[in-house]
């Protein structure tokens, strides 16, 4: 491997964001010298272990992955203390600057511990959200037709079968026209979790519930996912589409695979207007199933009214949702 390429290794980008921590946050809090050493050994074993146990199931990959969110956390929190105590530098006198140390350095671990605690709680009950989409010269038979999207859910070490029961509770407790499921639903093989998305089998609306693939499932083995999630009852649509009848109006509802398919199978290649083919052209509505948002423009090209994405990560804490608009492929012209 280039020394380039060893250099920016995700592990040692891990290392570097720990040792910063530490070595801002461990001074300051006047440990001693056996509490700094365990201190610096416990981030240097999150370090090296967390990235390793990610993916593992049971109380390993728990903590692994509480780790990852407090320590990513932590990152931030002691990046924000380095620029008030900047400030600080300059405007109060040099004693008055050292009194404020170790205060910080507290109040930056607390800081941590709290938002982690909430997060947690916050990923474990996800929220309903309503949204309104106008579409033009839409036929009156689908005013108010309902869909009800699940996207990344990310089945796997930490989100297990309970979970999958709660939210198909709620989400047939909604009684939808059409769910629609836009991928990244599983982090793991059928057999690892064949058990868990089970109860995906009981969605229920008036049209059926349809699935597209994100690239997740491509890392868990897309083929075998599909077989399974089509096992279950779901519709998997790729690059295809149904034409539905609802109240004497047509609809149109297509689905295409990842935008990032191709780098996996060059035959499954996210092609919208592929999945329109032969599509009524009078259709009252015509909406795509897309897991990433970038696919946008080229389904406006295809003439959709609406694509309907997950894979957005908006809902990740501050602040690294700012960031999210540099990671996606969208236009404001593009966004149903």
């Amino acid at each position: 491997m280039p020394p380039r390429r060893r250099l920016f290794r995700p592990l040692w980008i891990i290392l570097a964001l720990l040792a910063y921590v530490g070595c801002r946050l461990l001074p300051a809090l006047a440990l001693g010298t056996a509490g700094t050493a365990a201190a610096a050994a416990l981030l240097l074993g999150a370090g090296l272990l967390v990235p390793r146990s990610i993916r593992r199931g049971g109380a390993l990959g728990w903590i692994a992955l509480i780790a990852l969110g407090f320590f990513s956390t932590l990152f931030v929190t002691t990046l924000l203390r380095d620029v008030l105590l900047i400030g600080a530098r300059l405007a109060v006198s040099g004693a008055r600057y050292q009194t404020l140390l170790e205060p910080s350095a507290l109040g930056t671990l607390l800081t941590s511990v709290a938002v982690s605690a909430v997060g947690f709680v916050i990923a474990r009950r996800p929220r309903i959200v309503h949204v309104d989409i106008p579409i033009a010269r839409l036929p009156q038979a689908l005013h108010g037709f309902s869909i009800t999207q699940i996207s990344d859910v990310h089945v796997g070490p930490t989100i297990r079968r309970d979970f999958v029961e709660r939210l198909v509770g709620r989400v047939n407790g909604l009684r939808a026209d059409l769910i629609a499921v836009t991928g990244d639903l599983v982090d793991g093989s059928v057999q690892q979790l064949a058990a868990h998305t089970a109860p995906l089998s009981k969605l229920s609306a008036r049209h059926g519930a349809y699935f597209v693939t994100g690239n997740h499932e491509y890392y868990s083995g897309e083929a075998a996912w599909t077989r399974e999630i089509r096992r279950l009852g779901l519709t998997v649509l790729k690059n295809q589409h149904v034409v539905l009848h609802h109240d004497g109006a047509s609809l149109v509802v297509a689905g295409v695979d990842d935008f990032a398919a191709h780098h996996y199978d060059p035959a499954q290649r996210s092609d919208p207007a592929a999945a329109m083919e032969g599509a009524p052209l009078d259709a009252g509505a015509k909406i795509l199933l897309a897991h990433q948002p970038g696919t946008a423009q080229a389904a406006a090209s295809a003439g959709y009214d609406v694509q309907i994405s997950g894979h957005t990560h908006g809902g990740q804490f501050w602040p690294w949702n700012l960031f999210v608009r540099f990671f996606q492929r969208l236009r404001p012209d593009c966004i149903a």
